[in-house]
């Protein structure tokens, strides 16, 4: 069959928008906004109380759902819900995508996230008047989309899933990677079992301690402040407006508070850096700064500070102590929160001896240098499957397949 002669349709003609309110009779739900997906993935899996939760969260949703948010097509808060969310609830402010028939889920996942589609309905939110750029559903059920048979669908849906799952892989890898850096820092910054002269664990093979603000410390280490062991480098930030960058070359990556915002023609920074958000919001829920471990050429605006670790510690170090670090007693603010330079700064730390961090730092590079590899490979792959996304959607690449009789 010619790609020519695949049907084409409108798309609300095979997906509709579902508005299913969930019968709440559990304590604790996951609740789902539009914050907690990014880029097909759910990144909120824990529970929370249902008692009081806003009452945005209302719909229900299953596996094989596509979420999508209706705010800003190009930040890209879609999700795909390839598992069972029994106990998940999802935000009215995200689009419930659900297959009519005559399509694979998969296949119209990967056509409405396509550059070409979120770049059209990105247009068609701007052209909206109100608070936010926004879509609803009416602009993505008129589009046309080609319709190969099924069984064409689900060949160009696993040519496209094997890229994806070895994105999976290194994100998964990466994961293990961040466990094993912070499993090590707390046996040696916070239980202290750093290895001795002998090789031994120091405190419990009878280690010297001596008393410190922040308890029981090795002897000869000291407590400081986060501005003895980082670098800021704030003063160098220039903010862009959406304006300015819609008229650059998508070259370099514009950073924000809490992720990548978008790219544009030049840089600022060249090299590994910690970004840390400036603003009070940008926080977990545990009270823990939300970082950003980057590297490369890049651009960054004014609402994350810029830290790099000032010799002898290395930014993987900073990276490590502050995924931990509370951070709730510095910020400031009524209205609006922020986090300060001078607060960041004055953050109490442990200083250890210049031998044992020497070691540290030399035990965790190789674990970052292969952190940093894994992402980079993730670009390309990236690259490799949006550049075939299109062509094999519209029929322009057709995938081998023999027809299902």
């Amino acid at each position: 069959m010619s790609s020519r002669e695949w049907k084409n349709v409108k798309v609300g003609d095979v997906c509709e928008s579902v508005s299913k309110t969930h019968r709440i009779i559990k304590d604790r739900m996951v609740l789902v906004n539009t914050s907690d997906i990014l880029d097909g993935v759910v990144l909120n899996h824990e529970l929370s109380e249902t008692k009081g939760m806003p009452g945005q969260f209302k719909k229900s949703i299953m596996k094989g759902d596509i979420l999508f948010s209706e705010i800003r097509p190009k930040n890209k808060r879609y999700a795909f819900i390839q598992f069972e969310p029994k106990d998940y609830i999802c935000s009215t402010k995200l689009m419930v995508i659900r297959n009519k028939h005559n399509i694979d889920n998969s296949f119209l996942y990967y056509y409405l996230t396509s550059k070409e589609i979120l770049d059209y309905l990105q247009v068609q939110a701007e052209g909206r008047s109100g608070t936010f750029p926004q879509i609803t559903f009416s602009n993505i059920s008129e589009m046309q989309i080609g319709l190969p048979p099924l069984f064409e669908q689900k060949a160009i849906v696993d040519t496209l899933s094997c890229l994806d799952d070895m994105i999976e892989l290194n994100n998964r890898t990466n994961k293990v990677l961040e466990e094993m850096a912070q499993a090590i820092f707390k046996r040696w910054f916070v239980d202290f079992e750093f290895p001795n002269e002998d090789g031994k664990p120091y405190k419990s093979s009878g280690g010297e301690m001596v008393d410190s603000e922040l308890g029981e410390i090795p002897k000869g280490w000291r407590v400081g402040t986060l501005g003895d062991i980082a670098v800021n480098s704030d003063s160098q930030r220039v903010p862009l407006s959406g304006q300015q960058r819609a008229k650059m070359e998508k070259k370099y990556p514009y950073y924000g508070a809490a992720s990548l915002m978008d790219y544009v023609d030049d840089y600022l920074f060249d090299g590994i850096y910690l970004l840390l958000g400036e603003d009070g919001t940008v926080i977990t829920d545990k009270g823990n700064p939300i970082l950003q471990y980057v590297w490369g050429k890049f651009w960054v605006n004014n609402h994350a500070h810029i830290l790099q670790g000032k010799i002898p510690f290395s930014t993987e170090y900073l990276y490590v102590l502050l995924k931990t670090t509370n951070i709730n007693n510095i910020v400031t603010g009524a209205v609006q929160q922020k986090i300060n330079q001078g607060n960041l700064n004055r953050i109490t730390v442990l200083i250890p001896c210049e031998s044992v961090l020497g070691t540290f730092n030399r035990s965790i590079s190789k674990v970052f240098e292969l952190y940093r590899s894994n992402l980079d490979q993730n670009k390309t792959v990236c690259t490799i499957r949006d550049t075939l996304l299109p062509k094999l959607i519209s029929g322009q690449i057709r995938v081998p397949v023999e027809e299902v009789v």
